[in-house]
């Protein structure tokens, strides 16, 4: 399945504004040092506000209740119609956190979850590799799930039960794909692990699909890690892009008796790729995740690109605003994401792995570790034309992952995503 690209350009780094008249947005608390890693016996259902005790990874700003900005002359007032318990914007190139609001807070992540699952499975199973489909495989799926449609007894790419996982938010797909990987325990257990490895401290797997599960969660600091990590593969970029596929349906017989295996169309759900009747799509969307349970509400992780900047954009669990509130907040906070670069100062920065060259887990952009974990909608911006979609061979439509975001993420930049985080060198798989 290929996707359509937009010519390279050269990738900018935000320029920070020094200014005596700064004004710093903190609304609520003083930093906040070490918070404890979350335990599996942990509720799924928080209190209506934050913890004052939250992590401080990626800088202290980070670790305050309340809204995190700094505003300076030149910088645009944040949208006041965003209701969400949590929401970051940061910029995938340089990893620099340009606003938050309690992005460290641990909530329930929904399915936005399957980034992980996705970011840690992807390079494991080759594309081509089947699975006939065991009872087994699709035991232990939660009541209400939803479900891309696989049946027993039929076989699958790899390929395929991917799309399920991207476009339906199949968690049949997860279950099988958890199968093949030696079961869920083990998969979860993984899971857990590469959150640990991404520094992504908030986090903690119970169930790989991310249906709802005492213990289980994460927070729009981590999910902003996460998807930044899995941008860094290709296939997760085409996967998330993609806005329909043909999937495999029953295999049966035609009028001369030989087996014939049926398709149906599934459809991207996030509708911010997608449209729908009271949104369009957003200008420059290339992905992520969306999700929601009745613990989590709504969530959802986007990346946007508009004049050779990419923004990450993680919104957690919007109180107001009913039908697709998720996705209108979020494109209101990419709008001022990219009025906002190149003025406005960081309040913090989104680490690397513990593993990346050069670097020490916990460690800020300046070099100093952080007092946390140890270890760890309007028109702004530079206006693009709606991304184009193509369609390829196999019947999947994948929309142009806008300006290098399917070349590695800003190609990631042609120049080797050492631009991602400048001590971090891209693993290219």
């Amino acid at each position: 399945m290929k996707t359509a690209r937009a010519p390279k350009t050269t990738a900018r780094r935000s320029l920070l504004l020094a200014s005596a008249t700064l004004l710093t947005v903190s609304l609520t608390a003083p930093a906040a040092l070490a918070a404890p890693r979350p335990s599996p016996s942990s509720s799924t259902s928080p209190s209506a506000t934050p913890p004052a005790n939250m992590s401080t990874m990626g800088g202290a700003r980070l670790g305050r209740p309340g809204t995190q900005v700094n505003l300076a002359s030149g910088v645009p007032v944040l949208p006041k119609d965003v209701s969400a318990r949590s929401w970051i914007i940061a910029d995938a190139e340089s990893g620099e956190v340009l606003a938050s609001h309690n992005s460290h807070w641990r909530l329930a992540p929904a399915s936005t979850l399957k980034m992980l699952f996705a970011d840690t499975l992807l390079p494991k199973f080759p594309k081509t590799m089947t699975r006939k489909v065991a009872a087994s495989d699709l035991a232990g799926i939660g009541s209400g799930s939803s479900m891309v449609g696989i049946k027993e007894n039929e076989t699958y790419t790899v390929h395929d039960l991917w799309l399920g996982v991207f476009l339906r938010s199949g968690n049949d797909a997860v279950h099988v794909l958890s199968a093949m990987n030696k079961g869920v325990g083990n998969t979860v257990a993984e899971m857990n692990e590469h959150a640990e490895e991404l520094q992504a401290l908030d986090t903690h797997v119970m169930s790989p699909d991310g249906y709802d599960a005492a213990g289980q969660v994460s927070s729009a600091y981590d999910l902003t890690l996460i998807a930044r990590s899995g941008l860094q593969k290709k296939d997760f970029r085409e996967y998330c892009s993609t806005v329909s596929a043909k999937f495999p349906g029953r295999t049966t017989k035609n009028k001369k008796g030989r087996p014939v295996r049926e398709t149906f169309e599934i459809q991207n759900t996030n509708r911010l790729l997608t449209g729908d009747s009271d949104i369009s799509q957003y200008q420059g969307i290339a992905g992520v995740k969306n999700g929601n349970t009745t613990n989590a509400g709504a969530t959802f992780t986007g990346v946007a690109e508009r004049g050779g900047k990419v923004l990450l954009v993680t919104v957690m669990n919007p109180e107001k605003g009913g039908h697709n509130a998720v996705y209108k907040e979020t494109a209101r906070l990419f709008d001022w994401g990219f009025r906002a670069a190149g003025k406005v100062e960081p309040v913090g920065e989104l680490v690397p792995p513990k593993g990346a060259a050069g670097t020490q887990p916990g460690a800020t952009a300046s070099g100093e570790a952080n007092s946390g974990e140890a270890g760890g909608s309007g028109t702004g911006g530079e206006s693009s034309k709606p991304v184009a979609s193509s369609t390829a061979g196999n019947g999947s439509t994948g929309i142009g992952i806008a300006l290098a975001v399917t070349a590695g993420l800003l190609a990631l930049i042609a120049a080797g995503a050492v631009l991602v985080n400048r001590r971090w060198p891209l693993r290219r798989r």
